[in-house]
C-alpha cells in the first residue's frame, strides 16, 4: 500500500491534503545559521504561530528540506506537527559544501556509506544528534523524503557522489528524493545522475527551476516523467511579469499538470509573519491562490498543485528487488 512517511508516522496519501511541498519549519543552528543569522529558524511558539496562520487558511502539510548536519532537529519537527496538528515530512539527504565545514564527514564518505546514513534515517529513525558527532541515537521520528543538492550549472564530483547514494537509498526504500537546483540550473544533469543510479523519477522533485523562466527547459525537464516545485511566486519584482505563474500556465497549457507542484522555500525569519516578515507560510493557500485563479488558473488545477500531486508524487514509490 502507497504511503507518506511524516515525522509522526505513515498516512495515506489522501490525508495529506493542501501541501507546502518545499519549506523550511526548522534551522536549528550550525554552518547555515554562521553564514546567514536570519536563517535561524528554531523558536518553537513562532513556528506555532506561523503555522496556525497557515493551516487557518487550509495548509495541512509541509516538506520540510533542511538534511543532515544542517540545522535539522527531529525533535522540534515532530512537537511542531505534534501541535499544530499539520503533517511534517521530514528530511534525510545533503546540502550544498558551503553548508558545511571543510573536514565535514560527507567529503570522505563512500557512495555506499553515505546511503546507508540516509536508509538509517528513513528505516530506523532520524539521529537525533543530526549526524554532527561520532555518537548517534536515533528518534522514534523517520525521513520522508531525501533532500540533495546542486551547484550552479553543474554537479560537483561530491555532488555526483550524493546524487549516485540518494539514489541507491530510493531503490532500497523507495522514499521520494527532492533536489535544489542551484538558481533553477542544472536539473537535466541532476535527473541523469539520479537516473543512471535507478531512481524513479516519477518520485523525484527538482526545486527552483521557476528561477529559469524557458519554456523548452521546463517541456524537458517535465518529459522525464520527474517533478518540479516551484517556489518563486512571492519573489517576482512588484509590478514586473509573475515568472511563476507564466511557467504555471505554459506547463499545464503543455500536458504536464499533474507534474507541477508549489513551495515558499521561506528558510529566513524575514519571510514569517511570526517575526515580522513577509509573505508568511500562508502565502501559497492564501494570496498565491487568489493570484492564480486570477490569472485563470482554475480550481481542478489549483487541487492539483496543492493536493492531488503532493500526495502522488511525495508517496513512497515501489522497492527495487
Amino acid at each position: 500500500m502507497s504511503f507518506v512517511r511524516t515525522v509522526l508516522g505513515d498516512i495515506d496519501p489522501a490525508d495529506l491534503g493542501p501541501t507546502d511541498a518545499h519549506a523550511h519549519l526548522v534551522i536549528a543552528g550550525g554552518k547555515p545559521v554562521e553564514l546567514e543569522p536570519d536563517f535561524l529558524l528554531a523558536d518553537l511558539e513562532r513556528a506555532l504561530a506561523e503555522l496556525a496562520e497557515a493551516k487557518g487558511a487550509g495548509l495541512r502539510a509541509v516538506v520540510d528540506a533542511m538534511p543532515c548536519d544542517a540545522g535539522r532537529d527531529v525533535r522540534l519537527l515532530a512537537e511542531l506537527s505534534r501541535r499544530s496538528g499539520v503533517h511534517v515530512v521530514a528530511p534525510t539527504g545533503l546540502h550544498r559544501a558551503r553548508y558545511y565545514d571543510d573536514r565535514h564527514w560527507s567529503l570522505s564518505a563512500s557512495e555506499e556509506e553515505l546511503a546507508d546514513l540516509f536508509v538509517a534515517d528513513i528505516e530506523v529513525g532520524i539521529d537525533e544528534r543530526d549526524y554532527n558527532g561520532p555518537l548517534v541515537r536515533r528518534a522514534p521520528h523517520r525521513a520522508g523524503v531525501i533532500k540533495v543538492a546542486g551547484s550552479l550549472g553543474r554537479l560537483t564530483d561530491l555532488e555526483r557522489r550524493i546524487f549516485a547514494a540518494a539514489a541507491a537509498a530510493q531503490r532500497r526504500t523507495g522514499c521520494p528524493i527532492l533536489t535544489h537546483c542551484q538558481d533553477g540550473t542544472a536539473g537535466l544533469e541532476q535527473l541523469r545522475v539520479l537516473a543512471d543510479g535507478g531512481a524513479d523519477l516519477r518520485h523525484v522533485v527538482l526545486s527552483h527551476t521557476d528561477k529559469i523562466v524557458d519554456r523548452g527547459y521546463h517541456r524537458e525537464l517535465l518529459s522525464t516523467s520527474a517533478a518540479v516545485e516551484y517556489d518563486q511566486g512571492f519573489r517576482w519584482p512588484a509590478g514586473a511579469e509573475n515568472g511563476t505563474v507564466t511557467l504555471l500556465r505554459w506547463m499545464v497549457e503543455d500536458g504536464f499538470g499533474e507534474r507541477l507542484m508549489l513551495g515558499t522555500d521561506a528558510a529566513r525569519q524575514g519571510y514569517w509573519h511570526a517575526y515580522g516578515g513577509e509573505p508568511g507560510l500562508v502565502f501559497l493557500v492564501g494570496p498565491f491562490a487568489a493570484t492564480l485563479a486570477a490569472a485563470g488558473i482554475g480550481p481542478a488545477e489549483r487541487e492539483a498543485l496543492l493536493v492531488a500531486n503532493p500526495a502522488r508524487i511525495y508517496a513512497f514509490g515501489a522497492v527495487a528487488s
